[in-house]
């Protein structure tokens, strides 16, 4: 019997903690066969991020071509795409991409923004009516929405406005920041929003989290799970990576998550 087939459309971190290598980590995990489609390269470890280079969108359309003619895509899960163009031309393909996971990354750890108003007018315009479900963590809503989205109910209203932009779910991240007891996400599904919980893990080992979270609700969504189901399962898929990893030491900054099956 074949495996089910997930897509990642998505940047290389050359230090292995986020990006397409966490989310092909993240499929093999779940026993999701994992097909990639590379829409920039970063030199980046533990540490930072020290160089981006996008991939031209035209190659970026070469591989999801490649793909998507011949394996039998599932779900889709997107990570960095870079550039406003490749943001419009994913878009272009969403007809093709079912279980669409749009993580839109937009901000760097240090909270620097990674690109132009451009980009993020893109995704709010072009792609975001094309998905499943949108997981930005606080600060990619904060610059989505033109606010401050700081804690608990700001989440709860930031993934209510920005389903107005017609995804069918919308997650906002916010346990890193918090800093509670707990690890909450806002979820807007069907007009209502709920609270999701997870006990707080504190380790300098979360690089990769948000990409881990949308890569384990594709790979969900890819096997047969119903939206909601997907969500809860990823959620508990991060907590057990989250707390694999604690005893790690790589790198000088913050680690990789560990990995499945737990």
């Amino acid at each position: 019997m074949n495996p089910p087939v997930a897509l990642t459309i998505a940047g290389s971190d050359s230090g292995g903690g986020a990006g397409v290598q966490a989310d092909l980590k993240t499929f093999a995990a779940h026993r999701v066969f994992g097909t990639s489609v590379i829409t920039a390269l970063t030199a980046q470890n533990t540490v930072g991020v020290r160089a981006i280079s996008a991939v031209d969108p035209q190659f970026v359309a070469a591989q999801l071509e490649a793909v998507l003619d011949d394996l039998p895509v599932a779900a889709v899960k997107t990570g960095m795409l870079a550039t406003p163009e490749t943001v419009a031309l994913v878009a272009r393909f969403a007809p093709r991409l079912p279980g669409l996971v749009v993580d839109p990354v937009l901000v760097a750890s240090s909270g620097d923004r990674l690109f132009t108003v451009d980009a993020e007018r893109a995704y709010l315009e072009l792609l975001f009516p094309h998905a499943a479900v949108v997981t930005p963590n606080l600060r990619e809503a904060s610059v989505l929405l033109g606010r401050d989205v700081l804690d608990a109910d700001d989440a709860v209203k930031a993934a209510a406005d920005l389903a107005a932009f017609g995804p069918r779910c919308v997650v906002v991240k916010g346990g890193h920041l918090w800093g509670s007891a707990k690890a909450v996400d806002a979820v807007w599904f069907e007009g209502q929003t709920s609270l999701m919980t997870a006990p707080w893990i504190s380790t300098p080992n979360n690089h990769g989290t948000g990409c881990t979270f949308a890569a384990a609700t594709t790979a969900l969504l890819a096997s047969g799970a119903e939206l909601p189901a997907a969500l809860d399962g990823a959620k508990t898929y991060v907590h057990a990576a989250l707390r694999r990893s604690t005893s790690w030491s790589l790198g000088a900054g913050h680690g990789p998550l560990g990995w499945g099956p737990f």
